[in-house]
């Protein structure tokens, strides 16, 4: 058995998703304009290596609270065609490959889970590992409360996260299988991307691209 994990931002778009969801609700009229600005700076926390993910999910989920579940799910859809024409057809390619080989496939992303689903319905790919929004007494369709459930699935956490998903579908362990591949950017992912047979690096960070020049890892530029 096979295994292909794929990070979301700046890996299989060349963009941020959560900045493309805050530009859509803002565009909306559902966001302040200043919403963009606010999230820019939780961006250059990510880059200089001092982001608090609780913070920034709580100042970009808080917001959406007042409203129905349904909504979200609508304004997911909307947002879903909004961004379909920015998806690469070489990365579109390259799942596909993965899919047509019969490899388990995931996106696994530090993503909120409602803003990431649409591009795991854009890239077709029926696994998705993600930030997990929590809600009034925990309820799936329950409202908002602007923290994180569970573990964030960012940095050391997302190999967790990986494993925790593959223990609940009762395959094994990450270890086992016979070739696993794990497409990312960051040097935030190294602990998921040293857990796996192939790891790939795409458009690295700097750090990423120099650990990888001397791992020996291939690299998608």
């Amino acid at each position: 058995m096979r295994l292909a994990l794929f990070d979301l931002d700046h890996t299989l778009i060349p963009f941020d998703s959560g900045m493309a969801w805050t530009q859509f609700l803002v565009s909306a009229g559902v966001l302040p304009p200043n919403a963009e600005s606010e999230y820019l700076g939780y961006c250059r926390q990510y880059v200089d290596g001092t982001l608090d993910i609780h913070a920034m999910h709580r100042a970009t989920v808080a917001p959406l609270a007042r409203f129905p579940r349904p909504l979200l799910a609508q304004w997911g859809r909307e947002f879903e065609l909004r961004v379909a024409e920015r998806v690469p057809d070489s990365m579109r390619t390259l799942v596909q490959r993965h899919l047509d080989e019969g490899d388990l496939c995931a996106i696994v992303t530090a993503t909120t889970r409602f803003v990431a689903e649409p591009f795991a319905r854009l890239f077709g790919v029926p696994h998705l590992v993600a930030t997990e929004a929590a809600t009034d007494g925990d309820a799936p369709d329950g409202a908002l409360t602007g923290e994180i459930a569970g573990l964030p699935c960012y940095r050391e956490h997302k190999r967790d996260r990986v494993v925790q998903w593959l223990t609940e579908r009762g395959i094994g362990p990450l270890g086992g299988f016979d070739r696993s591949w794990f497409y990312s950017d960051s040097a935030s992912d190294l602990p998921l991307l040293q857990a796996v047979t192939d790891p790939v690096v795409v458009r690295p960070d700097a750090k990423l691209l120099a650990h990888a020049q001397r791992a020996g890892w291939r690299v998608i530029d």
